[in-house]
């Protein structure tokens, strides 16, 4: 058999598979029926039920999957979808304007890799994903307004953010090495503000590269911490095949931490109906540790005082 020293050319229809499966496709998907009803006010928006919208969808990605190409799943938002269409000024009643809006959540929005799971395990880390994101982007919101100092001229919210950071910072290295589960949450102006970061920290006191978690875990922070408004922090900690959990106070912009007996209490007590609820068997509770409290008035104070 002669051996030839270049590859056989290929095909169109082969060239042109070869190419789809390097080209990454983004499926958007309108998750509860309200979302659904509120779509079908659009005469191009083809379906008439969720269900069976939901079951062609769920084809639609096996069938990118069997065809080799990476896919992945973002949350179809159809007020937000609106906004995105009045803002761009285009016509929200076209196939074209919906496939514009999915664009922007693969460059913009929180997406999961799609590996074959069905789509009612796969549907709330959408919805998860989504809520993170919103409360990220109404904590950056009240950052923003916030405006500058009057006495320094300095960036009240960029003051809060670097506060927040230090803070992250004292409490994975004060709880020491080990997978840190931390919750963040801040009652916000225009409802309840949550994150959600996990961060490994070596024993060497490295952590993974910062991530859009940590960044929304900040910005949620820094809101309470700048804004007075009450909430607090949540950390759980494994490390050699055990757990513990840590709790702090949020209130005037500074972490208390809680004692022991208030972890404790915290834990085991239903946050809906106030009856206590039995401990988790092989979990430690621990009193949380001091903070730094360089809220945004007390450096605002400093630099007066530094000025003098």
């Amino acid at each position: 058999m002669a051996h030839h020293g270049r590859r056989g050319r290929r095909g169109p229809e082969t060239a042109r598979r070869a190419l789809r499966r390097e080209a990454p496709s983004t499926v958007a998907v309108v998750a509860d029926p309200a979302g659904f009803a509120a779509m079908r006010r659009y005469t191009t928006f083809a379906f008439d039920d969720h269900r069976c919208y939901l079951r062609q969808t769920e084809g639609l990605l096996r069938s990118l999957t069997a065809q080799g190409v990476h896919t992945r799943v973002g949350l179809f938002e159809p007020d937000d979808y609106a906004h995105f269409c009045a803002q761009e000024r285009i016509d929200p009643d076209t196939p074209d304007s919906r496939a514009r809006y999915v664009a922007e959540i693969a460059a913009t929005g929180a997406t999961v890799r799609y590996r074959g799971q069905p789509l009612d395990r796969l549907l709330p880390l959408l919805l998860d994903g989504w809520e993170r994101q919103e409360a990220g982007e109404r904590a950056t919101d009240a950052l923003t307004g916030l405006g500058t100092c009057p006495g320094c001229g300095k960036d009240l919210g960029q003051e809060a953010l670097g506060a927040a950071a230090v803070i992250l910072d004292r409490l994975t290295a004060g709880a020491g090495p080990g997978t840190h589960h931390l919750v963040c949450s801040v009652t916000g102006a225009t409802g309840p503000l949550a994150a959600v970061l996990r961060i490994e920290r070596t024993p060497r006191g490295g952590t993974e590269p910062a991530t859009a978690e940590e960044s929304a875990f900040r910005t949620v922070l820094a809101s309470g911490l700048a804004t007075g408004r009450p909430g607090g922090v949540v950390m759980r900690t494994i490390r050699d095949g055990n757990e513990e959990v840590r709790g702090w106070s949020l209130k005037g912009g500074r972490l208390r931490p809680l004692t022991e007996a208030e972890v404790f209490s915290a834990y085991c007590t239903d946050s809906r109906t106030g009856d206590p609820v039995p401990p988790e068997p092989g979990l430690t509770y621990r009193a949380g540790f001091p903070l730094p409290e360089h809220t945004a008035e007390e450096r605002r104070d400093g630099r007066r005082k530094e000025d003098r």
